[in-house]
């Protein structure tokens, strides 16, 4: 079963998702409900963000709306209207594991999430609201209230060592980013024989499970088999990543489930919660401390940027004063840039929507991609573009929606007091108390992975 399905009984066939379809996975003729063809459907949900085929629950659709908010699992509070392509809810697991007390739940949002999340309570467009979601999830009922950030952090550790590794080692290169689980299942459905240039490291979802579980379960006194893990994420594909069977490493289903932003807002209103009222909180400690690098996972171009904050370090030993590192930043398709660390020069590219990586690829079979490290993002401008960002209705306002959330990601990072991973002290306490060292055996056990036809076994 996908995670993306269009109902084709509110389907109307104007094919506006074929458009927006990355991997051309969308078949039908016009005017006839589409198909997703499931062997080619990356799960980006970018036709959900776009489909205009709706049901309401006004006038004569009162039944079949009824109907189908219960077939999609969400909640009898729901009036908005529900469009043909959505994708597949696990709210009702989130609300259950909220009330069964047998269960300590542990809650952490996506950088593009605080970003989006407060669109869908009439705040401007692009509403930094980090705050008001960490007291959001508190007033939900969540246990702790940690934060995908950190986890960003403990990534660009991981993600930074096996880079200068793979450079001074003569690994495979260029070395791809992993983050993105709409890219990796592109690559392993169409580049088998490509996904050794992947990061082995896991995105910072699934590297968070497994700490949760394990670290997270210590530090709070827990039995880890009770520790129920929930994911708000801006993507759709997300909910795919967490069920590979390989996010095990905690022993444990590491990402128990994953929601997006906006059944994250479906949640809120449920619970009669005033959004825009709440008080701004701090997320618990440890495991929600988080840097400016952290942040900016949430644009095209910010792994890169985070990566290279902290490799400057790794390859020189030296800080790297100036952090802003604008040849990355930018929406365009493909970019590349040069980067002096020390005696190296490390040749970067950023891919932004996959609708770009064919020439990428092609470059790379033909062995003239001549660069260190790519970062492959599936959505149009990253993350807060995703498949489970708030939906526009209104095609314009996606510029503008876009940018903000961008421009306010960026200030966010330019606010914070530390700018780099290495800098983060819960992320140097991780180490220091448990994970040993980056790419070391506690961190390759947990942390990293390996790839349908890159002939590695799935841990």
């Amino acid at each position: 079963m996908t995670v993306i399905q269009i109902d084709k009984d509110i389907c109307t066939g104007c094919q506006e998702c074929t458009k927006v379809c990355p991997v051309y996975a969308i078949e039908g003729n016009l005017h006839e409900p589409q198909t997703i063809v499931p062997e080619r459907c990356v799960m980006c949900g970018q036709c959900v963000q776009k489909c205009k085929s709706y049901i309401s629950p006004f006038g004569r659709g009162i039944e079949l709306y009824a109907k189908k908010r219960q077939e999609r699992n969400l909640p009898d509070t729901l009036t908005e209207p529900l469009f043909a392509a959505y994708n597949v809810s696990h709210l009702d697991e989130v609300i259950a594991a909220l009330q069964d007390p047998s269960k300590f739940t542990m809650v952490q949002a996506a950088p593009a999430v605080r970003v989006g999340i407060a669109e869908e309570f009439g705040l401007p467009l692009g509403t930094l609201a980090a705050g008001k979601m960490a007291a959001a999830f508190r007033w939900l009922g969540f246990n702790k209230v940690y934060d995908v950030n950190f986890a960003a952090d403990l990534t660009i550790m991981e993600e930074g060592t096996e880079l200068v590794s793979r450079v001074t080692k003569k690994g495979v290169l260029p070395m791809f980013t992993s983050c993105c689980p709409a890219w990796v299942k592109f690559i392993e459905n169409n580049y088998p024989e490509l996904t050794k240039h992947l990061s082995t490291c896991k995105s910072p979802q699934q590297m968070f499970g497994p700490v949760l579980k394990t670290y997270g379960a210590k530090i709070n006194g827990i039995d880890p088999s009770k520790v129920f893990t929930v994911s708000v994420m801006p993507c759709t594909c997300k909910e795919f990543e967490c069920s590979r069977e390989e996010m095990k490493a905690s022993g444990h289903k590491d990402i128990d489930v994953v929601i997006t932003t906006r059944e994250l807002a479906y949640l809120i209103k449920k619970y009669g919660i005033d959004f825009a009222q709440l008080p701004n909180e701090e997320f618990d400690q440890p495991l929600g401390e988080y840097t400016g690098a952290g942040t900016i996972f949430g644009v095209t171009g910010g792994v890169m940027e985070a990566a290279i904050r902290t490799g400057y370090k790794l390859v020189t030993g030296k800080e790297l004063t100036d952090v802003d590192i604008h040849p990355v930043r930018g929406t365009d398709g493909f970019r590349i840039a040069e980067i002096k660390a020390g005696e190296l020069v490390l040749k970067v590219g950023v891919v932004t929507n996959l609708k770009n990586i064919e020439p990428v690829m092609e470059k790379l079979q033909a062995g003239t991609l001549d660069l260190h490290f790519v970062e492959v993002m599936t959505c149009p401008e990253g993350c807060v573009s995703g498949g489970g960002q708030p939906k526009l209705l209104v095609d314009s306002d996606k510029p503008e929606a876009y940018n903000n959330r961008r421009h306010v990601t960026f200030e966010h990072d330019k606010a914070l007091p530390k700018r780099k991973s290495h800098e983060n002290p819960a992320i140097v306490k991780i180490y220091a108390d448990f994970l040993g060292e980056p790419n070391g055996e506690k961190s390759h056990h947990l942390l990293h992975t390996s790839y349908k036809g890159s002939g590695g076994h799935h841990h």
